[in-house]
């Protein structure tokens, strides 16, 4: 019996306001749903520009509460008509001055499974994310959707290989890394780091990037999204790094069984051994 999963990622420039990105969105996952995709995740803070380059108050007013806030019951709406599991990221307001980077998770009947909040939170020049973002509070979960067991980590949360392996030691097959990141930042960093997460923890990865420039400094994002198999092989090659792309690649899940008889990570894991990295 088959076990392939037909997947989707989509990159998409800032078009200038809040109505305009999410309706733009809504038709790539329409297109994506058209190709046959099961499953689709769209880029980091996806309605809206990524404003974190800056520091102004008025970025606060575009946070949404979730599930029930307009952007996420569009998704769930989306979700029912094109029978897709959506990974669905935004600028989450839980209550005043409680403010998250988190991906909604929609399975393929619209119900809403829950969430994942960014759990890194950068503070360095032109990503001043900890004026904007309290760290996740939620672990990471993985979520038993249609399509099968996925998880979500955010963008700088791919530097730290302790979430990649939660993720995996959870029964995530399918990893999401919704990302906002620029051409001289780090795109010798992006075909490097997320295959070989891919790899050390033996399960399929989503890596998608914004693209184009936005009305803030320094913004110059490369696209270039893709899908890295447990052997770490791109599939079917990347995004363009200068448009918006709809990426649909098909991932066999049964790979993930064959690669893990093959290279034992889990079996051979010593964590008893590993007693500083918990540490502070």
């Amino acid at each position: 019996m088959s076990n392939v999963v037909r997947a989707a990622l989509v990159q998409s420039e800032w078009t200038g306001d809040k109505e305009s990105m999410v309706a733009k969105n809504i038709e790539y996952a329409r297109q994506a749903a058209a190709q046959g995709a099961q499953i689709l995740c769209f880029q980091e803070i996806f309605s809206g520009p990524y404003f974190c380059t800056e520091q102004r108050n008025e970025h606060f007013d575009t946070a949404e509460p979730i599930p029930d806030g307009p952007t996420v019951t569009k998704m769930i709406d989306l979700a029912r008509e094109t029978g897709m599991v959506l990974v669905v990221p935004i600028f989450e307001v839980e209550d005043t001055g409680h403010y998250y980077n988190t991906a909604a998770v929609i399975d393929s009947d619209g119900a809403f499974l829950g969430k994942y909040r960014k759990t890194h939170i950068p503070q360095v020049a032109g990503f001043w994310e900890k004026f904007y973002f309290r760290p996740g509070n939620l672990g990471f979960p993985v979520f038993d959707t249609a399509v099968g067991r996925v998880g979500v980590y955010i963008c700088y949360d791919r530097h730290f290989p302790e979430g990649w392996r939660e993720l995996g030691l959870a029964g995530a097959k399918i990893v999401f890394n919704p990302s906002a990141t620029t051409r001289g930042h780090s795109k010798y960093l992006w075909e490097l780091e997320q295959p070989a997460a891919a790899v050390a923890n033996e399960y399929f990865v989503g890596a998608i990037n914004r693209v184009g420039s936005e009305d803030l400094e320094d913004t110059d994002y490369y696209g270039s999204s893709y899908f890295a198999s447990p052997r770490g092989e791109i599939i079917g090659g990347t995004g363009s790094d200068t448009a918006d792309d709809v990426v649909v690649r098909d991932l066999d899940l049964d790979l993930i069984e064959e690669v893990r008889h093959h290279w034992a990570f889990y079996r051979d894991r010593r964590p008893e051994t590993y007693d500083q990295i918990s540490s502070p």
